[in-house]
């Protein structure tokens, strides 16, 4: 199977950028042996679908609504994400625990909402240092799975991805630093078997967390790690296409 790599622009753009940014990815990345997904914000979403249209690069939303429809100002309908052709939808960042304060209620409604949608859901856990420290990472871990996954039925390995980034190694974070492979391996191994013990399915498990170009192959040589998720170094064409091939 193909290693997935998701490049999240999140808000680092302006939209004549990312239209940029976008042309360039179609240049130089259409041809990469891996599978790329591109999650820019809301308003380039519509205007990089027919960019990426008959390219190997697939489109994806960084958030969307628990509902498909519905008297909610503010909120983007997964619907309307998935009529603009896109795939993927990342759900539960640890930014936006973070800052919006969401629970694994509120993502586990939205990724029961984005699969309804035909979205594949980016479903992201990771520790905080916090955690870390007192050695209870995959005990924080296993109850965000069984939160965020609560009451979910998928019917294939393709339907729904797990991220794990551990919150202390996020590059936006002050002195953060990737986890070691091994480590990430061997916690990589532990989600994916928790997940098919609450899903009664196999599912991908990406890791992200200052990922470069710098390092990137040694993640991904990893034997549970399925793939990336790749913020600031995205944002570069030529960073992004060395972590992609």
């Amino acid at each position: 199977m193909k290693k997935i790599i998701i490049a999240n622009w999140k808000m680092q753009l302006s939209l004549k950028e990312s239209l940029v940014l976008a042309r360039g990815y179609v240049k130089k990345l259409n041809l990469q042996k891996n599978e790329i997904v591109v999650c820019p914000d809301y308003a380039a979403l519509a205007f990089l679908a027919p960019i990426f249209k008959n390219t190997n690069i697939a489109l994806g939303a960084q958030d969307c609504a628990f509902s498909a429809k519905g008297a909610y100002t503010g909120e983007v309908s997964p619907l309307n994400i998935q009529s603009l052709g896109a795939k993927y939808v990342i759900l539960g960042h640890s930014e936006r625990r973070e800052y919006l304060k969401e629970d694994s209620v509120l993502i586990n409604q939205k990724i029961k909402v984005a699969l309804e949608n035909k979205l594949v859901p980016v479903f992201c856990i990771g520790e905080r240092l916090a955690e870390k420290r007192a050695g209870k990472t995959k005990e924080y871990l296993l109850q965000e799975l069984r939160q965020g996954l609560k009451g979910l039925k998928i019917k294939t390995v393709n339907d729904l991805i797990i991220a794990y980034e551990p919150v202390w190694a996020i590059s936006t974070n002050k002195g953060a630093k990737p986890i070691s492979c091994s480590e990430a391996d061997e916690i990589q191994k532990f989600i994916k078997e928790q997940a098919q013990k609450i899903l009664q399915k196999k599912v991908r498990v990406l890791y992200g967390g200052s990922v470069k170009a710098e390092n990137a192959a040694d993640f991904l040589a990893q034997a549970h790690i399925d793939g990336l998720l790749v913020g600031g170094a995205s944002l570069q064409v030529k960073d992004f296409s060395i972590i992609t091939n």
